[in-house]
């Protein structure tokens, strides 16, 4: 099969609208059927999870299942992807997002747009953020050079772990942070608050990618 760009606009766009869909939609059923916080983020938790490793089997193949302009910039920058592909996928990303926003909403009887009044700022959410993104830059880029089948389980299992070991339940995503803002549920962001988050993402993303690339090193063979 040929994969071509337009194929692949369109996995990354599903694939994000997809993901966000799992965590928002577990997140607000959690909240209605968990009167313990603890369950209700494990079942968020455990959701995201499959549904992580799920949507990467499916559109690993087509597209590269990215699904996160924190992963998308460094594969523009080892010339994985076009700069030109790389910026059409940060865009279906982030309208995926929304969508998928959209779409919980929906899903759960609730208005289809409802900006999110949650607070979530702070140097300790901050920090987390930055973190868990590193922290995921380096399975990506490790798992990814080394054992590359093994990528879409790994990348799982760290999101995953990361929910709990973070202050922030690790966003990690630009684009699925944007989408968050979208709902006014378990999972929701104030919209004012989305900069602080990506910001501390891109650090992390760019801390990362100078780290692990360092680590693991593409064949010097490569074109």
């Amino acid at each position: 099969m040929q994969v071509t760009p337009t194929r692949k606009l369109v996995a990354e766009g599903l694939g994000t609208a997809l993901l966000a869909a799992a965590v928002l939609g577990s997140g607000i059923m959690a909240q209605r059927l968990a009167t313990d916080p603890a369950l209700a983020l494990l079942c968020n938790t455990l959701a995201t999870g499959g549904a992580l490793v799920a949507i990467l089997l499916v559109f690993g193949p087509i597209s590269g299942a990215q699904l996160n302009p924190a992963v998308t910039v460094p594969m523009a920058l080892t010339r994985d992807l076009s700069p030109r592909l790389a910026l059409g996928y940060i865009v279906v990303q982030c309208v995926g997002a929304i969508v998928g926003a959209v779409a919980a909403n929906v899903m759960f009887g609730l208005e289809a747009v409802t900006l999110s009044t949650t607070m979530r700022a702070g140097g300790p959410l901050l920090l987390s953020e930055g973190l868990a993104t590193f922290g995921l830059l380096g399975v990506v880029i490790c798992v990814g050079r080394t054992r590359a089948s093994a990528t879409p389980f790994a990348v799982a299992a760290y999101i995953v772990a990361a929910y709990w070991f973070t202050a922030s339940t690790s966003f990690a995503n630009p684009a699925i942070t944007l989408g968050r803002a979208f709902t006014d549920t378990y999972g929701g962001i104030r919209l004012v608050d989305v900069p602080g988050f990506v910001g501390a993402q891109a650090i992390g993303a760019a801390v990362g990618y100078a780290v692990f690339t360092w680590l693991v090193p593409l064949p010097s063979d490569r074109p």
